[in-house]
């Protein structure tokens, strides 16, 4: 492994004019690195070498306090608070068209892992402000990531802070926090010294949680360490948007030893590989969430990924923003 940051980037960047929209944002040198994995799972190979700008990243994810701000400024309605348009779902149950989101309800038992449905819930009435579901509220929640936001939601909150949504080269890059081919985050030990580092599931998921990170569902954000750029929950707590239409990484086109600042994709050829009859564009999200376990889903690792609809927003979905410098700009 190599430590890539460079101190004097920032300070040159800075001097060329370029500041933090806010205190809250991490410098992230931009450099290359070995992005995905040939070791887990296929969606993340092969590995490739990739390149990208400097830039800077939302310490951590969006929180609830952050996006109510941003809800009470522009009257924001989020996905999972209409009704869906039925024209665009023909021959679904009008029960299925209310305002709705997916919601997980822990099984009481060992079940299946290849039906998700015994674990997965679509409920009207959970939303952003009821996470847990329609009698759930936001008390004690504030600083937790907001959750049940779909692509637009978390894009609409980007523009309005000024900011972006990031790559999925981007955000894998600044995962690593300068640790080029580790395991996680901060290494290649899952609990260094016993030590807990992020909030993912133990025990045998869906029905047993050992609780030994001390969470059950999200975390407040910043509450696990920071990787090497200064980024709490690059791991877990939850999975975050990107901006790249999901396609398996073995389709890229590789016009160099390095590719320069990928951005992926069509909205076309998005689907999900496993599901090839669903044909709703997809988005990659990364980092994994408090719902990972190594019995079901080992994604809380930098190269993982995963195809998810833009329709769709869940209780272990969040983001967080980017900002590029000018010149920088695609």
């Amino acid at each position: 492994m190599s430590r890539l940051p460079d101190p004097k980037t920032e300070s040159v960047f800075q001097a060329a004019g370029t500041h933090p929209p806010d205190t809250r944002m991490a410098w992230i040198p931009g450099g290359a690195f070995l992005m995905g994995s040939d070791r887990h799972y296929p969606e993340e190979a092969p590995a490739h070498r990739v390149k990208v700008d400097p830039f800077w990243m939302d310490r951590h994810a969006v929180s609830n306090a952050e996006f109510a701000r941003f809800v009470e400024a522009t009257g924001h309605v989020t996905l999972a608070e209409r009704p869906a348009n039925a024209a665009d779902y023909p021959g679904a149950k009008p029960e299925l068209l209310v305002p709705s989101s997916v919601v997980f309800r822990k099984a009481p038992q060992r079940v299946d892992l290849g039906n998700h449905y015994h674990w997965w819930t679509y409920e009207a009435g959970a939303d952003w402000r009821h996470p847990r579901g329609p009698g759930s509220s936001l008390e004690g929640l504030g600083e937790h990531p907001v959750v049940h936001v779909a692509f637009e939601d978390a894009e609409a909150y980007a523009t309005w802070a000024g900011k972006a949504l990031p790559t999925e080269a981007e955000w894998e890059f600044a995962a690593r926090g300068g640790l080029d081919g580790a395991e996680y985050v901060w290494g290649d030990e899952f609990t260094p010294e016993g030590r807990q580092m992020a909030n993912t599931w133990q025990g045998e998921f869906p029905w047993q949680n050992l609780l030994a990170d001390g969470f059950e569902w999200t975390a407040p954000v910043g509450t696990f360490p920071a990787n090497g750029y200064g980024l709490h929950e690059m791991a877990g707590n939850v999975w975050e948007w990107t901006t790249d239409w999901y396609r398996e990484h073995g389709r890229i086109e590789k016009t160099c030893c390095t590719l320069d600042n990928p951005r992926g994709g069509q909205a076309e050829q998005s689907h999900d590989p496993s599901t090839p009859q669903v044909r709703i564009p997809r988005r990659v999200m990364k980092g994994g969430s408090y719902l990972c376990a190594p019995n079901y889903c080992r994604r809380y690792r930098p190269a993982a990924r995963m195809a998810q609809a833009v329709d769709t927003s869940t209780c272990h979905v969040g983001f967080r923003c980017i900002a590029r410098a000018p010149a920088l700009a695609p």
